[in-house]
């Protein structure tokens, strides 16, 4: 799951202090703070990766079927007649259209 960050919204709009919270990639934006009720926003902010080897998955685990389709992904592989969609939503095949 993601990790996001948010920011209070002060009385005169300004930003005021942050905070992460791990939220689902499909569910709606906090409107307010979880435990004080005081107005939020998103911000946006870069992604991070950690560096090779952290986190306590193995990366045939962190990139299996099961584990893509239930963080919102959609996995395709190449195969004869295009990309095969494997798991996830959209389209079961792929083609490059030839020139």
């Amino acid at each position: 799951m993601p990790m996001y960050v948010y920011e209070e919204i002060q009385p005169d709009g300004s930003a005021g202090p942050t905070f992460e919270l791990m939220q689902g990639i499909h569910e709606e934006p906090l409107t307010v703070h979880p435990k004080t009720g005081v107005p939020v926003r998103r911000k946006v902010t870069a992604p991070w990766a950690g560096p090779k080897g952290f986190g306590k998955h193995d990366k045939k685990e962190q990139l299996s079927d099961k584990n893509l389709e239930k963080l919102g992904f959609t996995k395709y592989v190449k195969g004869k007649g295009g990309y095969e969609k494997t798991t996830g939503s959209g389209p079961d095949l792929i083609r490059k259209e030839k020139k």
